[in-house]
């Protein structure tokens, strides 16, 4: 059983890493090398779509955080999807971040479409 699937689209200056399954100790990882291998190729522009992900623990917030800083220390945007109700308490992925205290700290969209769209506005935390 594969706990982790990625995959990768580009949308204009966007990188779009589409992740699927857990992010956990064991997958984080190797989302946190996709980030570093986009940026270190010059894509200062990644949206991170997490609306297939089912589970995340402290170590894949861990990797959200550390991607955030990254791009913001390149003058980048780094942007989230979360999974359906994303902006909602229904959303595991939302409910970790919320309980932590870094939800306020992304820049969260419903789907790829608006997260790439500049005059699209992020969803509230």
């Amino acid at each position: 059983m594969t706990l982790l699937k990625l995959d990768e689209s580009e949308l204009g200056p966007w990188t779009v890493l589409h992740v699927t399954g857990e992010l956990d100790v064991m997958t984080s990882p190797e989302v946190r090398q996709r980030v570093h291998d986009a940026v270190a190729a010059g894509r200062h522009e990644i949206v991170l779509d997490l609306s297939q992900v089912f589970f995340c623990d402290s170590s894949g917030v861990g990797v959200l955080i550390a991607a955030r800083r990254l791009l913001h220390s390149c003058h980048g945007r780094f942007r989230l999807i979360l999974p359906a109700r994303g902006a909602e308490a229904g959303s595991h992925v939302n409910r970790v971040l919320a309980a932590l205290g870094v939800r306020r700290l992304f820049e969260v969209y419903p789907d790829v479409p608006s997260a790439v769209d500049d005059e699209a506005q992020p969803l509230s935390a």
